[in-house]
């Protein structure tokens, strides 16, 4: 039987299958890193940008909107500067909550097809493996009792 051995084919699936999983969470966590820090500052970079009508420059709107909104607010940046630029932030925004839900998907499908299919792969194998192996098995040898 298979298992007779303390699972010593499972338990070396086992190890092997933890051991893979370490180089695949790392490089899942350095991608995760690299692309959010990107993310982020394309977020950042979309955020602190502004678009002012000629009217709106001669008025010296630019002096008072810079930075995020929220700091443009506080530093009396009129309303209607705030309104026009909101439709662009909301974008970016949108943008930004795309990308993170495009990472995750993509790192679910990494993480299946590089660590799930291969452990399954390697399970599968071990026990068609296991299975022919104790299909071979020669039975016991039959004692032979003498007759008196």
């Amino acid at each position: 039987m298979a298992w007779r051995h303390k699972n010593r084919w499972f338990r070396r699936w086992m190890l092997v299958m933890v051991f893979w999983l370490v180089p695949v969470m790392i490089v899942a966590v350095r991608e995760i890193q690299e692309e959010m820090a990107y993310n982020r500052a394309d977020l950042q970079r979309a955020l602190t940008s502004w678009t002012f009508t000629d009217a709106e420059r001669n008025a010296g709107a630019p002096l008072h909107c810079q930075g995020t909104p929220g700091s443009a607010g506080a530093s009396a940046c009129p309303q209607a500067v705030l309104a026009e630029n909101a439709a662009v932030w909301q974008t970016a925004r949108d943008e930004y909550a795309q990308r993170r839900m495009t990472l995750v998907r993509y790192l679910w499908h990494a993480f299946v097809g590089y660590w799930v299919v291969p452990a399954v792969g390697l399970l599968v194998f071990g026990i068609v493996i296991g299975a022919i192996r104790r299909a071979l098995r020669r039975p016991p040898a039959a004692k032979i009792v003498p007759e008196p």
